[in-house]
This record gives C-alpha cells, structure tokens and sequence, in this order.
C-alpha cells in the first residue's frame, strides 16, 4: 500500500477545511493538516512538510498570494506545488475547471469534490520510487455530488445555535 500524500489546507473558513479535510481523507489518499490562521500557515508547512497547499486567496490576516510567496522563498517548500481555492472569482465567470492565478491554478468556490480530486492529482508530484500505486478514489454516488460550498448549511432541519439550549 502506498504512503498517503499530505496536503496542507490554509482558510479562515473553519468549517471548510474540516469538511474537505474529512471528503480528501475519506478517499485513502491523503493525509490533511489545517491551518485556520494564514500567518501560521508558513510555521505549520515547515512543520508538516506537504507535499501539497491547497490555499484560500482571501483571509483576514494575510494573503493567499502573501503566503505562497512565503512558501516559494522557502528553501525547504519551493517546489511544493500550490492550488488556490477562491470565492473572489465566480464559477460562472470560468467554469468548473479553474483557471491560473499568478502561475498557480484555482478553482473558484465552491467545487465540486471530484474536480478538487481532479486538480490535486494534476498537481501532485509522482510518488517517491517503490511507493506502491496509489488506490482509485471510490466513486461518488450517483445521487449525491460533493460540492464544498461553505455558504450551504450541511442540515437545514438544525436549529440555529442559541435554540439548541435544552427546554
């Protein structure tokens, strides 16, 4: 069996990186860190050691662009690749497949899982020599598509937070 690949994933957006975290895991392939706090995200790369960075474009603290600027200075990650994931570019403006920001490809939020899936396997350096192929993703089914979309409630029938107080 093949090591997993790790990926890096940088947002503000707390509930974002768990579920992707949760969807990339869930395949066999990849091991997933969160950084919540782009001006940790440098610290926790140097630590990780990724062999990818999936990074939101716009976060309070600091840059997307700010921080793959700092991971391609680094003499240990600058030949980690970078995918940025951004909700300042809309689909409609380039379809499901993303385009290229500064050299680095995007995907527009939200994605769907399969083109995530699709991107980081472009993205991805081959494995290590003797590593063993990796797995096929299992397949999604066919009546529920994966889309990370943070602005969708995962179950509308939850009450908001301040009713769920026990009566």
């Amino acid at each position: 069996m093949s090591q997993k690949r790790k990926i890096l994933f940088v947002d503000d957006e707390a509930d974002l990186t768990l579920l992707v975290k949760l969807n990339l895991e869930k395949t066999g392939l990849y091991e997933v860190r969160v950084e919540n706090r782009a001006k940790n995200a440098l610290w926790a790369a140097r630590e990780y050691k990724p062999d990818l960075v999936l990074l939101d474009v716009m976060m309070p603290d600091l840059d997307g662009g700010d921080v793959a600027s700092q991971l391609k200075s680094d003499a240990l990650l600058k030949d980690v690749p970078v995918i940025f994931l951004t909700a300042t570019v809309l689909k409609e403006e380039v379809g499901d497949k993303g385009k290229v920001i500064g050299g680095y490809p995007f995907i527009p939020k939200p994605f769907r899982s399969e083109v995530l899936l699709e991107q980081i396997a472009k993205s991805l350096p081959p494995a290590p020599a003797g590593a063993a192929p990796e797995p096929a993703p299992p397949p999604e089914s066919p009546g529920r598509r994966g889309v990370f979309d943070p602005r969708v409630p995962r179950n509308p029938l939850a009450r908001p937070r301040e009713d769920r107080r026990p009566r």
